[in-house]
């Protein structure tokens, strides 16, 4: 809202002050430039202007009084239609306006826009992104969207490149999939189903890796622990990006795209704080060091800030701090990292002392650090339209420092350099960077700022408004050709938004002819050829005044003879101190010919390769060009198999890509022969025909051998691939018994669901030790001995899954068991699970107590799985906390007695619902028709009934006449923890114990003092203790 307008005269600059009431709004970065635009929208107050800020007009009359926006966005390719977003908390809204916002149309969208990507050709069509991950498109500037992609990657999508893509509405995004992964996909942003999507790279990539500039598109796939980057030039087919054979990056950002060639930063293995700078050949595969240890930093969203700066306007400048023992220094390349040199400190201080500062030892150093706040200036600064003009905060000393920091200005293209201030301040580039405007940085208010006519060599101080002012911004209006410039900020805290218009056009009474030019030779140190040309700019003569409109930055440009100095070296290659570029220990330079076949060429390196945009002519070009020679024969050799991803397990039933890589040999003419390991093998001609790899699926778990052999006319070779086939393990179950005898051996088994997955390693904790016991079998045996509850953990490890399961386990000395019966009703309402037998188990413990008196102490019970139901009693000797009172054997007998005898007066039973009575029984109690009596079979019949009357009269004399059996007891699962359930891949009668109601009646096993342990829950009873004879391997881990 405009309320006050008033015009200070100062000096020859005109001022516009606007108040306006409102809070900054729209913390969050863009997707668009919005400098040329007001910067922020004001709730409730919001005002536009269309005359370069001189006024300002109310925007609630035009998009409501209880509106709240939250962002506005201009179309980049059409500066009239512009775009407003609605505050989401409110409502989900655009409002839109085809006529530099004098009139606007509301649209309600059905999701929350977070950022929105403009196409850099096509006006209307936009690219949403909404807050739960989907990505929309609209080809009617923001009227109707239309669903692409849910899952998308934030700030993973791009709009295809011209000249890249044949179809301009392409969209690339990164996706991620259920399952977490990521993968590149390209689709019609009017047609992106499922059936026309593309996966230009095959298989997934890293998360939050694809980049898409330029010509270029880069993905990440990590595999085996390390990085590994792709490149696709022209969206041609990927290829892993080549950098020297021992850089083993940690990271990689791409700097610069331009010119068909990558620049990037890499983290090599042995490096923390510093990044190498390696630069590319034209399709980006093939890289060679630039520059080591340049300096990198954390931005505040902890984003890697690398200490290198483009130089705008001169195509191949960079400036970069590199670490050399510990210390940071600035250097500076003409071409693209070709060499490298400090930068002269200026003769003179600002006072005009001279300065003392003697190459190598001292020289200027720079802070590169641009600024991501698109309202102020950066620490260093230059323009597309001022390509000699360079201004940057540094010091002069041994090293680059916080402390003593003070402007500097080069207008030479860093040639030369002169101290402008002794504080930061911020420059702006008016009129071609015919005129500067320096702001001192502070948290003070101020009034006064200083322009410069003559690219810095001196300055003017001017004030910008009659009251100081807290600055939290300037803009520069659209196109740098103009001499209008806003200053926002406050007069105080608490106070409204002041806008000061700032017009230079008045200090210019005419435009620049050409006679107000003068030529000016770009140069390296007096060197005038750089990236092979003699470039010649016109600058405006420093004592005319006029305004250069369009005239500044027309060039002329002359190609140089080419010498040494436009050549790097090529790929494998390295500079030596003598300037020869001669080959890595690591590289073969023959194995550059290992794609041709006999009778064809290829270009044989001599260890250089020109720079790329380097435009010189003759010399020693021929000398240095790479030259076509005929592939040499050569027999196979250096053959590798390997699976795409790098690791050497694959999954069951799932297709596995294999590579056959060779590092010589005729590819053209070549057998290729290979043995999967499971009985079937494949023969190819030649490599060509296995670029995209081998694709095979195993239908069975285990370790198979897969064999390659290569051969030609000159020889032959062979490799071996050992490759795990596993399949997901879904669950381990501990069989364990619940009691055991001191200083008797125990087994423990993991059976697993499924049973066959691969190679396993078994961990096993048991007892009080510290340290596990590590096998490669699922059994072991191990003794206790002393008395107590001892708890058994297994950890199976499958791939990258470790399942485990835990159990627990009673030791005494001497113990009493006894099989459990139930009344059938019980098997109606067993649904065979581990919890349900948990709680039964404690309901029969609970019925056995109350119905004879037993301190609950002395009873264990374990119900069993499986139909019928059965469960397992034993009888314990507790001792009290106090170590008195154990109990004897003979107590344990009498514990013993008192419960049959109360199991066989039918005096234990439980409800187990209402009007559901549950009987408990001693097992051997029930009585069941044991006799045939069909007439085919009398003689059996017969001898069956006498073999039950024996043995019932030998239950009735060892009831009687008791003796000791320490022994009999049967080893089930302590349920103290959570069981878990074991899925067997047999059908469910196989699965449980084959025990026959007979065999469950047969007193026998109670009586047989060989019988030392049952097995419960595993395939079969184990009627005797196997003890192992193979003697684990311990391992500390």
């Amino acid at each position: 809202m405009q309320e006050e307008q008033a015009s200070v005269k100062s000096g020859f600059i005109q001022n516009h002050t606007v108040s306006i009431r409102g809070t900054l709004l729209g913390a969050r970065k863009p997707a668009v430039n919005r400098t040329d635009i007001f910067p922020a929208l004001m709730e409730l107050t919001s005002g536009g202007s269309t005359d370069y800020g001189t006024t300002y007009e109310k925007l609630n009359d035009k998009v409501g009084l209880k509106t709240i926006l939250s962002y506005l966005y201009v179309c980049p390719t059409n500066k009239r239609k512009i775009m407003l977003l609605t505050d989401p908390e409110i409502e989900s809204s655009l409002l839109i306006s085809s006529d530099e916002g004098a009139t606007y149309q509301k649209y309600r969208l059905s999701f929350y826009i977070q950022s929105l990507l403009f196409h850099p050709k096509q006006e209307d069509w936009i690219l949403a992104y909404s807050q739960d991950q989907k990505l929309y498109s609209s080809a009617e500037f923001g009227r109707r969207w239309q669903l692409i992609q849910e899952g998308v990657v934030p700030n993973r999508f791009y709009w295809s490149v011209m000249g890249s893509n044949k179809e301009p509405d392409l969209v690339h995004l990164e996706a991620r999939t259920v399952d977490g992964h990521s993968q590149y996909l390209t689709c019609r942003m009017q047609n992106c189903t499922e059936a026309n999507r593309n996966r230009p790279f095959p298989g997934y990539i890293d998360p939050d890796s694809l980049i898409v500039q330029d010509d270029y598109v880069f993905v990440q796939l990590t595999s085996g622990g390390r990085p590994h980057y792709y490149v696709s030039y022209r969206r041609n087919a990927f290829a892993q990006m080549k950098l020297p054979k021992y850089a083993l990056p940690k990271d990689m950002h791409v700097i610069s795209t331009d010119e068909n060639q990558v620049f990037a930063a890499v983290q090599e293995w042995n490096q923390n704080d510093t990044y190498n700078l390696y630069i590319s050949d034209t399709r980006g595969v093939y890289f060679t060091l630039a520059l080591e240890n340049v300096q990198s930093s954390r931005g505040p969203e902890g984003n890697v800030m690398i200490d290198l700066y483009e130089v705008a306007g001169i195509k191949g400048m960079f400036l970069a701090n590199k670490k050399i023992d510990n210390q940071v220094k600035t250097f500076i390349t003409y071409n693209k990292g070709r060499d490298w040199h400090l930068l002269q400190a200026p003769d003179t201080d600002l006072r005009g002392d001279p300065v003392h500062c003697l190459l190598p030892y001292c020289s200027l150093h720079l802070h590169l650090k641009v600024s991501e706040n698109p309202y102020t200036s950066g620490i260093i600064a230059s323009r597309e339209t001022a390509p000699s003009i360079i201004v940057a905060s540094g010091n002069i000393g041994s090293e680059l420092s916080d402390n003593d920091i003070s402007m500097f200005v080069s207008s030479d293209a860093g040639n030369t350099w002169r101290q402008i201030f002794e504080e930061e301040h911020s420059v702006l580039y008016l009129d071609q960077g015919g005129v500067l405007v320096a702001m001192k940085h502070t948290s003070l208010p101020i009034r006064h700022l200083w322009l410069s006519f003559d690219e810095g060599r001196s300055w003017s101080k001017y004030s910008f408004t009659s009251i100081p002012l807290f600055v939290d911004g300037v803009l520069g209006e659209p196109g740098e050709e103009t001499l209008i410039m806003t200053v926002f900020g406050h007069f105080s805290h608490r106070s409204e938004w002041q806008l000061v218009k700032v017009d230079y056009k008045s200090i210019f009474d005419r435009r620049c002819a050409e006679e107000d030019y003068r030529p000016w030779q770009l140069h390296s140190q007096g060197e005038a050829c750089i990236m092979g040309a003699k470039r010649i700019y016109k600058k405006r003569k420093s004592e005319r005044k006029c305004m250069q409109g369009k005239y500044a930055g027309a060039m002329e440009s002359e190609p140089c003879v080419c010498t040494e100095a436009d050549f790097d070296c090529d790929y494998g290659y390295e500079r030596h101190s003598n300037g020869q570029c001669l080959p890595a220990f690591w590289f073969n330079p023959s194995s550059l010919s290992k794609d041709c076949s006999l009778g064809q060429s290829y270009l044989n390196s001599t260890g250089y390769r020109k720079v790329v945009s380097n435009n010189c002519t003759d010399g020693v070009r021929e000398q240095y060009t790479a030259k076509p020679q005929k592939c040499p024969g050569k027999a196979p050799r250096g053959l590798r198999i390997v699976t795409a991803d790098g690791k050497l397990t694959a999954e069951q039933g799932h297709n596995v890509t294999l590579m056959v890589q060779l590092e010589e040999g005729d590819v053209q003419r070549t057998f290729i022969q290979v043995d999967f390991g499971d009985g079937i093998a494949v023969s190819y001609v030649n490599l060509s025909s296995m670029e995209d790899g081998i694709k095979h699926v195993y239908h069975n778990v285990g370790i198979f051998r897969v064999t390659v052999r290569v051969d030609n006319s000159l020889g032959s070779d062979s490799a071996v691939l050992y490759l795990h086939v596993t399949c997901p393990l879904e669950h381990v179950h501990l069989a364990l018994p619940f009691v055991t005898t001191k200083n008797k051996e125990v087994n423990a088994t993991a059976v697993l669901w499924p049973s066959q997955v691969g190679t396993l390693t078994y961990v096993w904790w048991y007892g009080n030790n510290t340290e596990p016991l590590i096998t490669l079998e699922g059994s072991i045996s191990f003794k206790f001995t002393s008395e107590g509850m001892n708890t058994i953990t297994v950890q199976v490890s499958a791939g990258n899954a470790i399942l485990q399961d835990t159990k627990t386990i009673a030791v005494y000395e001497e113990f009493r068991s006894l099989r459990l019966s139930f009344s059938p009703n019980l098997d109606d309402y067993n649904p065979d699970i581990p919890e349900w037998r948990r709680d039964i188990s404690r309901v029969i413990k609970k019925s056995l107590v109350e119905a004879t008196g037993v301190p609950s102490p002395h009873i264990l019970v374990a119900v069993l799985p499986g139909l019928p139901t059965a469960a397992e009693l034993f009888v314990l000797p507790y001792q009290d906390p106090t170590g008195e009172n154990k109990r004897s054997a003979e107590d344990l007998e009498q514990i013993s007695e008192l419960l049959i005898h109360k199991l066989n007066q039918n005096s234990v039973h439980f409800e187990l619902k209402p009007g559901i009575q549950v009987l408990v029984h001693a097992a051997h109690l029930t009585a069941a028709p044991l006799i045939d009596l069909t007439p085919t079979h009398s003689g059996s019949a017969m001898l069956m009934l006498l073999s039950v009357v024996f043995v019932g009269l030998a239950v009735f004399v060892i009831y009687k006449f008791k003796r000791k059996i320490p022994g009999i007891n049967v080893y089930a699962q302590m349920q103290n923890e959570k069981e878990r359930e074991m899925v067997s891949p047999v059908s469910p009668t196989e699965s449980r114990p084959h025990i026959s109601q007979t065999e469950l009646r047969r007193p026998g096993p109670l009586i047989d003092e060989k019988v030392e342990s049952q097995l419960i829950g595993s395939i079969s009873i184990v009627a005797e203790n196997q003890s192992t004879n193979e003697i684990p391997t311990y391992v500390n881990v």
